[in-house]
């Protein structure tokens, strides 16, 4: 059996997965407030040390070595896929529906039809109902949302500004505020959809506190770095190469050089 051809079979492997979120990344480059994703690579062995606390059975018997393939020990595996969650930079839009948010754990909450979600992305605009909205139609709420289940509403011909702590105005008036939630578990946010972020207890979520957390007329771009992902992207595809060098290796040469080695044994 030829073991080392699998072990490069699932080294490869992993490097496709490396390569899709690279490429993801890149995708996004020019997605508002967009987050990149990266991954941490290990072994196997080291992925079943850390595992084998919670096995049924202990790894020095004969039933709990089925639990281990010692064949594939050294394997490299995707351990983690993470989210980061450093700010991006700003840009100037000039338009009042635009807003950038200053803290890389404050979010916007809007109601999509999965429920209540967060986001980063502040390129709103007024739909026909007259509701401050994402461009995907899902309203964004305001800060008493969960006292009386109202979102936005910004009357035709108004003056409509946002304070820097997310107080709204209209034509000058004090009119509530964005809902602007911070948390500080933000590991446990999972990517959903369109630049979502679905968090397992929305009730325990905070309006932030901060005077200085909104920026009208501004943006948040993509916190991606082009120069690092293109070099994680050269490094991945030379891996990949390499590793199909090693698999051509072991099913042409080594199985070549084998047979011929066998043909010419005598009885």
């Amino acid at each position: 059996m030829q073991s080392g051809y699998y072990d490069v079979t699932g080294a490869m492997v992993t490097q496709f997965n490396r390569l899709d979120v690279i490429s993801n990344n890149l995708a996004n480059l020019n997605t508002t407030a967009f987050k990149k994703d990266d991954v941490v690579v290990g072994d196997f062995k080291r992925i079943f040390k850390d595992a084998q606390d919670n096995m049924p059975i202990a790894n020095n018997t004969k039933e709990g070595a089925k639990f281990l393939n010692s064949s594939v020990d050294g394997v490299p595996q995707i351990v983690e896929q993470y989210t980061k969650f450093t700010q991006g930079g700003m840009k100037n839009s000039g338009n009042s529906l635009d807003f950038a948010l200053k803290s890389a754990d404050a979010f916007f909450m809007v109601k999509t039809p999965n429920g209540i979600r967060l986001t980063q992305d502040g390129s709103f605009v007024i739909n026909g109902d007259g509701v401050l909205s994402t461009k995907e139609g899902y309203p964004v709420l305001p800060a008493d949302y969960f006292a009386n289940s109202k979102f936005i509403k910004i009357p035709p011909n108004t003056n409509f500004t946002v304070g820097k702590s997310g107080d709204i105005y209209l034509n000058g008036d004090s009119s509530g505020a964005i809902f602007i939630a911070t948390t500080n578990d933000i590991k446990s946010l999972t990517k959903e959809g369109n630049n979502l972020f679905k968090y397992p207890d929305i009730s325990a979520l905070q309006q932030s506190k901060s005077q200085d957390i909104v920026a009208q007329g501004f943006l948040e771009t993509s916190n991606v770095n082009p120069v690092s992902q293109m070099v994680g992207l050269i490094e991945a595809n030379r891996i990949v190469e390499m590793y199909q060098r090693v698999m051509s290796s072991h099913m042409n040469d080594l199985n070549i050089d084998a047979i011929r080695k066998l043909a010419s044994v005598r009885a």
